[in-house]
């Protein structure tokens, strides 16, 4: 689904809801139910799954729109890092 690396998928997990939320792409609904289905799936032992692939499941966001969450992450890191230089 994704050309983005597992890795840096699991780096950006944590703060993928909000971007997706900041940017209008989620709602925060949406957001508290997607955290939901990932937390039973983790305490029922199902495969863990990140929020972007259980949001597009659902059919709230495209593929196209968690790349573009992950390119602000990624330029939110970089810039994160330059700043610490």
């Amino acid at each position: 689904m994704f050309s983005i690396g597992r890795k840096t998928l699991t780096t950006y997990c944590v703060r993928f809801g909000h971007a997706a939320v900041k940017l209008g792409l989620l709602t925060e609904e949406q957001l508290k139910e997607a955290l939901c289905e990932q937390v039973e799936d983790d305490l029922t032992c199902r495969p863990h799954r990140l929020l972007g692939e259980i949001c597009s499941q659902n059919g709230w966001i495209t593929s196209d729109q968690i790349k573009k969450v992950m390119e602000v992450l990624a330029g939110e890191e970089e810039a994160r890092k330059a700043g610490l230089s």
